[in-house]
């Protein structure tokens, strides 16, 4: 794969047997932004470790967030000139707006920012994710105007989940590098 793949993930990073660990093992181009402190996310920090790594990546990226990532890369798309990014995947959005649905410690993350991204993005999601309604997931993929998936009851699409190098995924993945393509 030509592109950098940026694996972002969420609250407490992701454990050795979280997909995106799998995915920084089997893509030779992945890297992964590395957060100061992943129990205690405080937006500006993590929005200053994903603006390090974007700014230090090779050429095009690709994003493959995770959970509260999700949000963050709003956040830093908000602000910042998105010219390296080339795409994203938002997967399993965590719903920082909701306290029903998300923990206090990322309630700063608050409010998503609900604007299209400048680049094509697929949000996937679970129709029993715990962190999030389906319905809101897809407000949010209409939002950023991304493409929209329920791949069904996974849950989190985390460890949990058993998803290891996840197949399905990686199909999802190539139909957005075939958007990217379209598109230029």
């Amino acid at each position: 794969m030509k592109h950098t793949i940026l694996i972002v993930t969420g609250l407490g990073d992701s454990g050795e047997t979280h997909w995106q660990n799998y995915w920084l093992q089997h893509f030779e181009t992945a890297q992964k932004v590395i957060q100061k402190d992943w129990d205690n996310p405080i937006l500006k920090d993590w929005l200053e470790s994903l603006n390090t790594s974007i700014e230090s990546a090779e050429g095009e990226i690709i994003i493959v967030a995770h959970s509260l990532a999700c949000s963050l890369i709003s956040h830093w798309s908000k602000e910042n000139k998105t010219d390296k990014i080339v795409g994203a995947l938002l997967v399993a959005p965590a719903d920082v707006d909701s306290a029903a649905h998300t923990p206090e410690e990322i309630r700063n993350f608050s409010p998503i920012p609900l604007l299209k991204l400048d680049f094509p993005s697929i949000v996937i999601t679970s129709s029993n994710d715990p962190y999030i309604s389906l319905e809101r997931a897809s407000l949010l993929a209409e939002k950023w105007g991304s493409s929209f998936i329920n791949i069904g009851e996974k849950g989190h699409l985390n460890s949990e989940s058993k998803l290891e190098y996840w197949p399905e995924g990686q199909e999802i993945l190539q139909s957005l590098l075939e958007m990217i393509e379209s598109n230029k």
